[in-house]
Parts: structure tokens; C-alpha cells; sequence
């Protein structure tokens, strides 16, 4: 987690030209998409959307069932949150319906938030 960290801070100031938002694109694709989606026709599936997550308030999203954990926890996603629940969605919010193993490639990390920060809200429906 300390390594996901101090990555996350050694880009900032870059922002997300510093990320490969190709490579974060296909690790979506590889480890995120079979239970959550985005784009403008996304809903939730066996996890959340995640169109414009940066920002908001975890356990929030109308269409899906969160667990109670996720639902009281009060996180706010962002890069710092995000990276810890990517690191150990468990070790965050215990009690969460997540099942993933974790992701600590602090690269892919970085890219994989790159990816989910370039991506606008869905359009009202």
C-alpha cells in the first residue's frame, strides 16, 4: 500500500499524462469488467457502474446494492481511496461484497485510475 502511495504522489504533479491510459483501458477490460461497466449505456451489473467515480460518495449509485459495509463507510473514491480498496478491498471496507484479490502493481495502478478518471458522467437518462 506504501508503494501505491508514494507512486500516486510522484505522478501528481504529471497528472494523468504520466499514466498509460491504454494499458489502463485494457486492464479494466482484463480485471474490472465482467462485473462492473462504464460508458454512457453503463448500469450495474453483479458490481457498480463507474462512470465518474472520482468524487463521489462510495455505496452510492441508485441501481445497485451495496453491502452494509460499503453502504455506512463513508468513503469518498478518489485516488488515494481507490488505490487502497484496489490494493485490498477487504482490508478497507471489511464486510464488503467485492471478491478481488487486489491489485498492487503500483504502475498498473496508476493506470488503471487514469483510465476511470477520464471517464465523464453518463448522460441523464
Amino acid at each position: 500500500m506504501k508503494t501505491i502511495a508514494l507512486f500516486l504522489l510522484a505522478c501528481a504533479p504529471f497528472g494523468a499524462g504520466a499514466a498509460d491510459l491504454a494499458n489502463g483501458q485494457r486492464l479494466f477490460a482484463l480485471r474490472c469488467a465482467s462485473c462492473h461497466a462504464v460508458g454512457p449505456s453503463a448500469r450495474a451489473g453483479f458490481g457498480p457502474q463507474l462512470n465518474a467515480l472520482n468524487g463521489r460518495r462510495a455505496g452510492s449509485t441508485p441501481d445497485f446494492r451495496y453491502s452494509p459495509a460499503m453502504a455506512k463507510s463513508g468513503i469518498v473514491w478518489n485516488d488515494k481511496t481507490l488505490a487502497a480498496f484496489l490494493d485490498s478491498p477487504g482490508g478497507l471496507v471489511p464486510g464488503t461484497k467485492m471478491r478481488f484479490w487486489g491489485m498492487s502493481d503500483a504502475k498498473q495502478v496508476g493506470d488503471l485510475l487514469a483510465y476511470l478518471r477520464s471517464i465523464p458522467a453518463a448522460p441523464a437518462r
